[in-house]
C-alpha cells in the first residue's frame, strides 16, 4: 500500500489538476489582468495533501525562485505528508535549478484553526517545530490572491464513540450559522456543517479579491439545505464557474449507470464537481453562474478525456444559469408546483393541508444495539447498554457497550437511570422490505420525532405513507404498518391514516383517543370539489387483492371518505406523469397534490392506491411469478450473502439454492433506490457491526419465526410485488398537469 493511501490521501488526476490550473488562471487574467506566475499573486493550497496543485503548477507554468520561495503557500496537518509535500514541491522546483532552493511556504498547521488569526492557539502548531511558528504567522499576514485545491469531505462524528470527530471550530461554525444556514429553509441543516462546505465559508473570508477553487462533493449544488449557501454565493461573488463531473456512487439502478465512473475511481463514492468562485470588489449585483455538466453514462477515463478537451471554463461549453427564487440553480423547481396543496406543515398549524400530523422515521444513533434480525439479540445489547449508562460516565467509552451521543450524555448528566422493559422490543421496518426487532424507547432511540404520536406503543393499528425527505436522488412512496426507521425512506416522513392523542382530565377514559390523520380540510375539500354531501356514505368499488379470490374480482367495501383519501395520496404518488414533471420539486421538497378533475378519476385513483397499498403490505405473501425457476440441490436454506450475475437473471442464494429467470421487469420497481430483490438481497446477509462487533443475523429470525424458508420465499414474493405493482402503475389515469 502506498504511504498517501495509508494516510487516507486521495490523488486528484492530474487532467483535473491542469484543467484546474489553465482555467484559474484564464479566469484571474480575464477578471484582475494577472496571471498564476505574476509578482506579488500569492497562492494557497490549503489542504495540500501531498501537494499535487503546486508540483503541477511549478511544472507547467514559470515560476521564479522569488516567487517560489515567498509567493507559493500550502498547509498540511499530518506530520508525514507534511515531509512528503515539502519534498515533492522541492524537487519539482530544482529539477532543473543550479542551486538548491528549499520550499518555504509549508505550513504544520490546520487551517481552520487559522480562521480568527490567532496563532495563540495550543492547537495549531505542534511546539517543537519553532520556525513553522513564523511560517504561519507570515503567511496570516498576507494577501492571497488564489486559493486552490482539494478540501477534506468528512460529514462529522456519528456519536461520542467515534475517536476521529471532527474538530468545533467556533468561529467558522458561527459564520456558516449566519451565512448559510441563516438563508436557508431546510429543518436539518447538520450537512451544512460538513468539511467542504467549511471549506467554502473559510476560503470566501480569508480571501479579500481574487480566485477560489475547490474540487468538492458536488451535493451543494443542487441540495435544498443548501440553497442558502447559494444565495450566499451569487451575493459574495461576481462569476461562478461550476463543472459537474457527477459520479454519484451511492445511487442505484438507471440513476448509477447515468452517473458512472467517480473521477477519484474507487476513493470516492460522492459526486464531484470543480468550482470557481471570483471575488471583484468593484462587482455589483448577483454573480453570473456558467455551468456544465459532464454528461451521462461515461467512464472514469471517458471522464478525464473530456476534461482534458474542454481545456478550461472559458471555453464556451459552459451555459450561463439565472437561479430562480428558491435559489435553484440546477433542475429548478416549477412556480405551479406551488399552487398545489401540502401534504402536511409543521410549521403553520393552521395551514391547509391532506394531513394533520406526520413525522420522520425514528433515529436511533445506535442502530447496531436497537435493531437485529433477533429479538433476544436486542434485548442482551439493550441491557448491556442500559447497564452500562448506569454505571459509567460519558468519558468512560466503550464501543461494544454503549455509543455516547448528545441525548445520553445530556441525561447522564441530569442523574438520569435508565430502566429495561420487554414490552419495547416491538417489530419495525428498517429499510424496504426489510423488518427488524427494535427497541423502541424515547432514551435510546436518539429521536423518536412524533411518532410516539402515531404509535404510541409500537403495536397499535395504523398505516403510514413514506416518503423521502428532502435531498433524495430519487421520489419514491411505500406503505407500511409498522413503525419505519429515518432511512426506511432517505430521511423519510411518515403520514398516518391515524394519530394518538393523549387524553387529559377524564380518569375513567383510554389513556389515548385516536384521531383520524386526513384533515377535515381535505375531507371538506373533497366533499365540495365532487359534491358529497356531509352526511352521504360512500359505498366504492375497491380492487382488493385476496390470496383466496381472482385478482381480477371485485368486492365492496364501505369506506370513510377520510380513508379514501389516504388511498387517493397513495395512488396519486406513484402517477407516473406526476413524478416526472415535477421530479426537482419531489426530490427538494414535500409532495404538493390536488384533486383530479372527475370524482370517477378520484375513484380510480383512490382504488388503485388502495390495490397498491393491500399488495406493499403483504410483501411477504405472495407466489413467485411464473416462469422463475428454483433449484434447490439440498435441503440448505442458511443465507451468509447472497449474489446476483451481472445481467440479473441468475440469483445464487446459496451453495445448494439457485434462482434463475428472473424478469428483468422485476427491477424496474425502485423503492428508496433499490428494487425489492436487491434490498434483500443487500440487507438479508450476516453483517457484523465494526464499532461494537455486534452480530445481526437474518438466520436468526427463521429460527425465532419457526420458518427456515423465510428468506427465499420473501425474496420470491418480492417479484410478484414488483410485477403486480408495476402492472396497477401503468394502468393509473391519464391526467392532465398542466
Amino acid at each position: 500500500m502506498k504511504t498517501s493511501e495509508k494516510l487516507g490521501i486521495v490523488y486528484t488526476p492530474v487532467e483535473i489538476v491542469d484543467f484546474i490550473l489553465n482555467s484559474v488562471n484564464d479566469v484571474l487574467q480575464k477578471n484582475f489582468g494577472k496571471t498564476l506566475s505574476d509578482k506579488n499573486v500569492h497562492i494557497l493550497d490549503p489542504f495540500t495533501g501531498t501537494g499535487t496543485f503546486l508540483v503541477r503548477l511549478i511544472e507547467n507554468f514559470p515560476i521564479s525562485a522569488e516567487k517560489f520561495s515567498h509567493e507559493l503557500h500550502a498547509n498540511e496537518i499530518v506530520l508525514l505528508a507534511y515531509y512528503i509535500v515539502a519534498i515533492n514541491i522541492e524537487n519539482a522546483f530544482n529539477f532543473n535549478q543550479e542551486n538548491y532552493f528549499s520550499f518555504s511556504g509549508i505550513c504544520l498547521a490546520d487551517t481552520f484553526f487559522m480562521e480568527n488569526k490567532n496563532i495563540s492557539s495550543p492547537k495549531l502548531f505542534v511546539d517543537f517545530l519553532n520556525k513553522n511558528n513564523i511560517r504561519v504567522e507570515e503567511q496570516i499576514s498576507e494577501n492571497i490572491e488564489v486559493i486552490i485545491g482539494n478540501p477534506p469531505y468528512s460529514v462529522g462524528q456519528k456519536s461520542a464513540n467515534d475517536n476521529n470527530q471532527n474538530n468545533f471550530y467556533e468561529k467558522l461554525s458561527a459564520r456558516i450559522s449566519e451565512t448559510y444556514a441563516k438563508n436557508t429553509a431546510a429543518t436539518n441543516k447538520n450537512s451544512l456543517y460538513d468539511s467542504y462546505i467549511k471549506a467554502f465559508r473559510w476560503a470566501s473570508d480569508r480571501i479579500s479579491e481574487g480566485v477560489i477553487e475547490f474540487i468538492t462533493n458536488s451535493g451543494w449544488i443542487d441540495k435544498d439545505v443548501c440553497s442558502g449557501m447559494r444565495k450566499i454565493f451569487s451575493e459574495e461573488f461576481s462569476e461562478i464557474y461550476i463543472f459537474n463531473l457527477r459520479g454519484n456512487a451511492r445511487t442505484q439502478g438507471e440513476i448509477r449507470q447515468k452517473e458512472s465512473g467517480n473521477i477519484f475511481g474507487s476513493g470516492s463514492r460522492a459526486p464531484i464537481a470543480i468550482t470557481i468562485l471570483v471575488k471583484n470588489k468593484n462587482h455589483t449585483g448577483t454573480a453570473k453562474i456558467f455551468y456544465k455538466d459532464i454528461g451521462d453514462y461515461l467512464t472514469r477515463e471517458e471522464k478525464l478525456l473530456k476534461i482534458s478537451a474542454t481545456k478550461i471554463v472559458l471555453s464556451g461549453d459552459f451555459e450561463e444559469i439565472i437561479p430562480n427564487e428558491k435559489n435553484d440553480w440546477i433542475n429548478q423547481r416549477r412556480n405551479e408546483f406551488e399552487k398545489y396543496i401540502l401534504l402536511g406543515d409543521k410549521k403553520n398549524k393552521s395551514a391547509e393541508v391532506f394531513f394533520e400530523i406526520y413525522s420522520n422515521g425514528v433515529k436511533t444513533q445506535r442502530d447496531a444495539f436497537c435493531y437485529n434480525f433477533s429479538k433476544s439479540e436486542v434485548e442482551k445489547n439493550i441491557q448491556t447498554t442500559i447497564k452500562f449508562f448506569n454505571e459509567h460516565n460519558p468519558d468512560e467509552i466503550d464501543a461494544k457497550k454503549i455509543s455516547w451521543t448528545r441525548a445520553t450524555i445530556q441525561n447522564k448528566n441530569r442523574g438520569k437511570k435508565y430502566f429495561y422493559s420487554e414490552e419495547k422490543i416491538i417489530s419495525a421496518m428498517y429499510r424496504p422490505f426489510c423488518e427488524e426487532f427494535l427497541y423502541f424507547d424515547s432514551d435510546l432511540n436518539e429521536m423518536t420525532y412524533r411518532m410516539k404520536k402515531i404509535f404510541p406503543s409500537g403495536n397499535e393499528k395504523n398505516f403510514l405513507i413514506c416518503l423521502p425527505g428532502s435531498g433524495a436522488k430519487n421520489f419514491s412512496v411505500f406503505i407500511t404498518k409498522k413503525i419505519s426507521d429515518v432511512q426506511f425512506q432517505f430521511n423519510g416522513q411518515c403520514f398516518p391514516l391515524y394519530w394518538y392523542e393523549e387524553n387529559v382530565g377524564d380518569l375513567f377514559a383510554e389513556s389515548a383517543v385516536r384521531r383520524d390523520g386526513v384533515s377535515d380540510f381535505a375531507e371538506n375539500l373533497v366533499r365540495e370539489k365532487y359534491g358529497i354531501s356531509a352526511n352521504q356514505k360512500l359505498n366504492s368499488q375497491q380492487f382488493l387483492y385476496s390470496k383466496n379470490s381472482n385478482e381480477d374480482n371485485f368486492c365492496i367495501a364501505k369506506i370513510q371518505l377520510k380513508e379514501e383519501i389516504f388511498y387517493y395520496v397513495y395512488g396519486f404518488l406513484h402517477l407516473p406523469g406526476y413524478r416526472e414533471k415535477f421530479s426537482a420539486e419531489l426530490k427538494k421538497s414535500l409532495p404538493r397534490i390536488f384533486l383530479v378533475e372527475s370524482y370517477e378519476d378520484f375513484k380510480k385513483i383512490s382504488c388503485a392506491g388502495r390495490a397498491l397499498a393491500e399488495i406493499h403490505l403483504n410483501y411477504e405473501n405472495f407466489e413467485k411469478p411464473e416462469g422463475v425457476e428454483v433449484e434447490i440441490s439440498a435441503e440448505n436454506y442458511f443465507v451468509r450473502k447472497m449474489k446476483l450475475s451481472a445481467d440479473k437473471k441468475i440469483l445464487q442464494y446459496n451453495s445448494d439454492i439457485v434462482i434463475k429467470n428472473i424478469p428483468a421487469k422485476v427491477f424496474e420497481y425502485v423503492v428508496n433506490g433499490r428494487s425489492p430483490v436487491e434490498w434483500i438481497i443487500e440487507r438479508y446477509q450476516i453483517k457484523i457491526d465494526k464499532a461494537s462487533g455486534i452480530e445481526n443475523n437474518p438466520n436468526k429470525y427463521c429460527e425465532e419465526i419457526g420458518d427456515e424458508k423465510y428468506i427465499l420465499k420473501l425474496l420470491l414474493s418480492s417479484m410478484t410485488v414488483a410485477l403486480k405493482t408495476l402492472e396497477i402503475i401503468e394502468n393509473l389515469p391519464e391526467i392532465n398537469f398542466e
